[in-house]
């Protein structure tokens, strides 16, 4: 086995490899990140469709990751879209069981862009448990409001703050369009404006940030600087072309 850095994702198959893990594992690579991956969901989608998901059990989700931490040492895992907050639990328990200092990046998708529901907030007895468990998650503004509807989005992010740091995507925002937050260590809130006046959008956008974070925080151990990159990545990304799917080979490697 070769000494190289290795990282993982946990996350659904997309046909159409703008999102899931196949868009994942080519954000690695554009960090010269070895990408390994665990299969949570086949999809039926396009870049434009989304008609059906078909969940992995949780068991060979599991049995999934404990075969690659056999094998590699992974110190970063990003994971996007998951059955049921109880999966989640389980497969974060099975991570920091076979690595007790593994970062997780968690993008907690619960909608697709074309409205398909992947979750309920219905057992959000477990959602501060799951957080302690983050290093951080990378909500968009939409999804933050679903997580906690009881609350307005300024006291739900003071309350996921108590546990863990959030990188909350601006792409959503009626106000200061594209405008990403970073609030980490509990106390710190770090805006970081776009760096482009025009982007064309993608499919899968959000699965790129949070790899390309997942990829910076294995790179770089300053959170805000990791996040300014991973901004930056994805907004080259969002530029590569005029589709709904982007390319990632011609991206300046940060």
């Amino acid at each position: 086995m070769l000494d190289r850095d290795y990282i993982l994702t946990i996350a659904g198959l997309d046909p159409s490899s703008g999102a899931g893990i196949t868009a994942d594992i080519k954000t690695f690579a554009s960090y010269n990140l070895y990408g390994l991956s665990v299969c949570t969901a086949i999809t039926v989608q396009n870049d434009i469709a989304f008609r059906a998901c078909k969940w992995v059990d949780a068991a060979v989700i599991t049995d999934q990751i404990a075969i690659l931490f056999e094998r590699f040492n992974i110190s970063v895992v990003k994971i996007g879209i998951i059955e049921s907050w109880s999966t989640l639990s389980r497969v974060l328990d099975t991570l920091h069981t076979l690595n007790p200092n593994v970062k997780i990046v968690v993008d907690p998708i619960i909608k697709a862009s074309t409205g398909f529901d992947f979750h309920s907030t219905e057992s959000q007895e477990l959602l501060d448990n799951i957080w302690k468990q983050c290093y951080i998650i990378t909500p968009n503004y939409d999804e933050i409001k679903m997580l906690y509807p009881e609350r307005t989005i300024e006291d739900t992010i003071a309350h996921i703050g108590r546990f863990t740091n959030i990188y909350l995507k601006g792409g959503h925002r009626t106000d200061k369009k594209g405008w990403d937050t970073l609030y980490h260590s509990g106390i710190v809130m770090v805006n970081i404006p776009p760096y482009t006046e025009a982007i064309h959008e993608k499919h899968g956008s959000g699965c790129v940030l949070s790899s390309a974070l997942a990829s910076n925080i294995l790179k770089e151990s300053d959170l805000e600087k990791a996040s300014k990159k991973a901004k930056y990545y994805t907004e080259q990304f969002l530029n590569s072309d005029a589709s709904l799917l982007g390319v990632h080979n011609n991206i300046l490697n940060l």
